[in-house]
């Protein structure tokens, strides 16, 4: 099996927007959000999946701030990991691993660490990522332990704060010093 994560770009951009909706809903279970009156989750009042597209397009249009990565697996997309820097990212990190998902047939695998571990190894610096807070997704939870406490050697934060995205528990790390 091979594992690749390739840089998205416009061409390609309909791969990670195709998935978005799917991601949401996968996190609808965890926040327990709710589709808008239109069967799509957005808080906006979004009526298609087509116009919903066109929220994601900040993803492929600022490529020196914004790094949507699809993860590939035997050459078919198996899911996406969003990586932000500069303003994006919170002040104290210099990468913030925004959105990562994997589709449920390539879960498991340890492909999503895979994935994590090429990305991570793309920008040196401090790092950032935030799952639904404590105990909300264990699975989630879990699996960054794992793949952060592997990559990093076990050298790395883990906490429960306030983030831009409300109430989450954070994971850092530094890759540069390793």
């Amino acid at each position: 099996m091979e594992v690749k994560t390739i840089l998205s770009n416009e061409e390609n951009a309909n791969i990670i927007k195709n998935m978005y909706p799917l991601y949401l809903h996968d996190l609808s279970e965890f926040y327990g959000n709710l589709p808008n009156e239109y069967g799509i989750y957005e808080t906006e009042p979004i009526k298609t999946l087509a116009e919903q597209y066109d929220v994601q397009n900040i993803w492929f249009q600022k490529p020196d701030e914004l790094f949507p990565f699809i993860i590939m697996v035997d050459g078919k997309p198996a899911g996406f990991d969003l990586v932000s820097t500069g303003k994006y990212a919170p002040k104290e990190m210099d990468y913030y691993l925004y959105e990562s998902f994997l589709l449920r047939p390539y879960r498991g695998k340890d492909i999503g660490s895979i994935a994590a571990k090429q990305v991570f190894d793309r920008f040196l610096g401090k790092w950032g990522l935030h799952v639904a807070p404590n105990g909300t997704n264990p699975r989630a939870e879990s699996f960054w332990r794992k793949t952060v406490g592997a990559y990093t050697r076990n050298n790395f934060q883990e906490k429960q704060c306030e983030t831009f995205d409300g109430f989450r528990r954070v994971f850092t790390f530094n890759n540069k010093e390793q």
